[in-house]
């Protein structure tokens, strides 16, 4: 599973060594009562989504009924466990907020009051969550995140779980979006950068820094000066650059990847590696899973190699 976290915040708990169920379900009791099944309703009527009695509130977890809870609930839904301290830290409000709608069940454990549960996964400080799928444990968090990138993860947990994501509308990026449109290019880099500051690696925002600096390149550019040019130049690297930015944000992708696969085969050194990069940057703005984008990738590797 792709993690969306910066990964300056450390990594993964389960990349810092395995966590061992196995002793927490030949220790703990295990109640007799089963966890409701996914869609029961509190009355034992079916509400027709995803969703049962209690999911929109948190539940207590103890040791004891680890295995019930969260263990044997994950397998029909996913269950976020989130380790609180009673009197120091009640937990994260916008783990709550997302939990409402039922897509996942929010189980908490108290460090103070259980700290059993708390050695057996091994926790080493608050805040840390963990994820649990199909009776597993599939990722975890030490370390509290910003909301929009707990929302990344929460999302990446559901769609392990089985469960169909439907991707918000960013109104950060709907507003940096706007600004580009409307031509005020330093506005829209500012913004893009922040939205990068906040959810490092956001695609999105990542195509639209690298559209905003080919529309810069050619701000106050005459097109057909520029083509002309790049045309009467073909060795000329700065006019074929050129030349490519116009092509790209025209509609003319294709021709601009082509135009700089081509002058990779004549070049060599420094040269080379400089329209090596600006060939990514283009890429970046049509994104990594766009079909020219891949044709172009693989010539580009035939070319270099």
């Amino acid at each position: 599973m792709t993690d969306p976290r910066d990964p300056s915040r450390g990594q993964s708990i389960f990349t810092r060594g395995a966590v061992d169920l196995s002793a927490l379900r030949s220790t703990a009791p295990q109640p007799d009562a089963e966890a409701p099944p996914a869609g029961a309703a509190p009355d034992g009527g079916d509400t027709g989504v995803p969703r049962f009695a209690g999911a929109n509130a948190p539940i207590d977890v103890t040791v004891q009924t680890f295995q019930r809870d969260v263990v044997d609930r994950s397998r029909t839904i996913p269950v976020v466990l989130e380790f609180v301290a009673s009197g120091q830290y009640a937990g994260d409000p916008a783990l709550e907020q997302f939990a409402a709608d039922g897509s996942f069940v929010l189980a908490r454990s108290d460090v103070r009051t259980d700290p059993q549960l708390a050695q057996a996964l091994r926790i080493q400080a608050l805040p840390t969550i963990f994820a649990f799928v199909g009776g597993q444990p599939i990722d975890g968090l030490p370390g509290q995140l910003p909301e929009a990138q707990l929302r990344q993860w929460l999302d990446a947990v559901l769609r392990a779980g089985g469960v169909e994501v439907e991707t918000p509308a960013d109104p950060r990026l709907e507003e940096a979006d706007d600004m580009l449109m409307m031509g005020d290019l330093d506005a829209a880099e500012r913004a893009y950068q922040k939205i990068l500051s906040e959810t490092p690696r956001d695609a999105a925002a990542e195509a639209g820094l690298a559209q905003v600096g080919a529309a810069k390149r050619i701000q106050g550019r005459d097109p057909q000066e520029v083509l002309a040019a790049a045309q009467a130049a073909p060795d000329d690297l700065d006019a074929q650059l050129l030349a490519a930015d116009l092509e790209a944000l025209s509609g003319q992708a294709e021709q601009a990847y082509a135009r700089l696969i081509a002058l990779v085969r004549r070049v060599f050194g420094d040269d080379r590696e400089k329209v090596r990069q600006h060939l990514v940057s283009l890429f970046t703005i049509a994104g990594p899973d766009d079909p020219a984008v891949v044709t172009a990738r693989r010539a580009l590797a035939s070319a270099l190699y």
